[in-house]
């Protein structure tokens, strides 16, 4: 268990992590590399066993380095059993490695014949281990022949650690890359299985032990993390004498002139993680609707209608002061424009130094063109780091200074780098968002959710339940990282319920109930 945060790190490796934790494993802990292979082997054979009967008939494609010593060695174990398998080399065997030079001279005492192409026949499974994670350049002639071949030939694919031609770093596709069934990966799981488009290519992923354990961390933490399903139980404690105070206070700062839906999305979303009580802060025009939608909630309303002058700038800066003094957290931006009087409400905002505090949507997009602005931001993160920024890539790169593209290949260094630059938590969100908590060496990455969520609407919810868990007293880091996780659990639970085409923001904070009292993972009430 990781003690500041309270829940089980599952660690995601580079190819250049995972390189060093192998070499330490057989360098500073002695484990022959040999044994590390005929360990991987067995687990990728283990799990062929468990989905196929004996007598299949089963290709392996290798290539020369360790991940075709993997495959092979996979396929004699196999053939071992009863299945019929076939091995093929593609490439120079003078250039293999002398871990899978062994394991050729070991099929070949077997008596198995060595193919140098794949050949045009009907096969059940193929064993895909041409590359695994060193593959640097695209695949060009025979290797990327091989991998048009495994495409077409309609067998089930079974990649070694990772699908032959994706980079294990960025899951880019380098030239053309297997389509994978199942992906058997071993120790840790890699960025390029999360990556789009390499978590496409990847099929399902099955994580494998194979003795390269964190003792061969040996101090370097990977760069990222995730979750496993036991953070839910990181869910606020309750307590059985409290009330509606008791709870926390969330002011959610939200919604324009036609623009009302953002205070509904966020104010439900912070009642349905567990906040007490939640007034939202909207024009006058938006009071019908918030009260007929929102009936639980309070409201505060200002208008939109008068013309801007220092007197009527004024009276909301009254209004504002009051609403601020009375909340224990701070939810602000989504849907509230960019004009003066947003400027006026968010400037007001962070001028407040201790509340926890959600900026989000609109309320990013007048930060990143105000320096003004954004010197009250850094001013407020070198006191105390409770602010949460929750940026989707474009409204990032704005407020980084840099464009999307660059965002998006650097969504490790980036956030982090925004984070300290502020002193924020910073929320990066994409199809695999982002969390970087100001100190923390690793990353968060998450790997719930699925693209039924890239749909209007969906950030005010992720918003609302950052905020409704900053209420409850969370952490800020672990608000956004556990906040993040169960928006991406919810959004698969109204996938299943709902169809990927067909949902909607509004049907994943109806799924948020299911989540946080699934297993008994609801806090422990005190």
């Amino acid at each position: 268990m990781d003690g500041k945060m309270g829940w089980r790190k599952k660690y995601l490796v580079s190819s250049a992590e995972m390189k060093e934790y192998d070499t330490n494993t057989i360098e500073y802990f002695g484990l022959p590399s040999l044994v590390l292979m005929e360990r991987a082997a067995w687990a990728v054979a283990e799990e062929i066993r468990a989905r196929f009967p004996v007598g299949k008939k089963v290709l392996v494609a290798a290539g020369s380095g360790n991940n075709g010593g993997d495959g092979i060695a996979a396929g004699r174990m196999l053939a071992q059993v009863g299945y019929h398998v076939e091995f093929c080399l593609i490439g120079n065997r003078e250039k293999c490695s002398e871990e899978t030079e062994t394991q050729l001279k070991i099929i070949e005492k077997y008596g198995h014949i060595l193919q140098s192409k794949m050949e045009d026949k009907e096969y059940d499974i193929i064993v895909d281990a041409l590359f695994g994670i060193g593959l640097s350049r695209k695949l060009e002639g025979d290797y990327a022949k091989t991998v048009r071949q495994i495409n077409q030939c309609g067998a089930f694919v079974c990649s070694v650690d990772i699908a032959s031609g994706i980079h294990a770093d960025s899951g880019e596709v380098m030239g053309e890359g297997v389509k994978a069934d199942l992906t058997v990966t071993f120790a840790f799981e890699k960025l390029g299985h999360i990556f789009y488009p390499g978590r496409r290519y990847s099929g399902e992923i099955v994580r494998k032990d194979m003795g390269i354990t964190e003792e061969s961390f040996l101090g370097h933490i990977p760069k990222a993390y995730t979750l496993t399903k036991a953070a839910r139980y990181a869910m606020p404690n309750r307590y059985g004498g409290g009330n509606k105070g008791t709870f926390g206070k969330v002011l959610v700062i939200a919604g324009s002139v036609n623009m009302s839906g953002a205070c509904e999305l966020c104010a439900k979303s912070v009642y349905r993680m567990g906040a007490g009580m939640v007034k939202v802060m909207t024009p006058e025009e938006n009071r019908v609707i918030v009260q007929t939608n929102i009936p639980e909630a309070l409201l505060a309303v200002y208008s939109s209608k008068e013309e801007k002058t220092e007197e009527s700038l004024k009276k909301l800066h009254k209004i504002l002061e009051k609403e601020i003094e009375w909340a224990d957290c701070i939810l602000i931006g989504p849907g509230i424009g960019k004009s003066e009087v947003a400027y006026a409400l968010l400037e007001q905002v962070l001028m407040e130094k201790k509340k926890p505090m959600v900026i989000d949507a609109d309320g990013l997009n007048i930060l990143a063109e105000s320096k003004e602005l954004q010197d009250l931001l850094k001013e407020r993160g070198r006191e105390i780091k409770n602010t949460v920024l929750t940026p989707h890539l474009a409204e990032f790169s704005r407020l980084y200074g840099c464009r999307v593209e660059e965002a998006k290949r650097d969504i490790l260094q980036k956030p982090k780098e925004l984070a300290e630059m502020y002193g924020c938590v910073t929320v990066c969100k994409d199809a695999a968002t982002a969390v970087a908590v100001p100190g923390e060496e690793s990353v968060y990455l998450n790997t719930v959710g699925n693209d039924g969520m890239a749909t209007a609407g969906m950030g005010d919810v992720l918003a609302g339940i950052i905020g409704g868990l900053l209420a409850q007293g969370m952490e800020a880091g672990k608000a956004a990282v556990l906040g993040v996780y169960i928006h991406g659990l919810a959004g698969d639970k109204a996938a299943e319920e709902n169809g990927r085409y067909a949902l909607m923001a509004g049907d994943v904070i109806n799924c948020l109930g299911d989540i946080t009292r699934q297993d008994g993972c609801e806090g422990k009430n005190v």
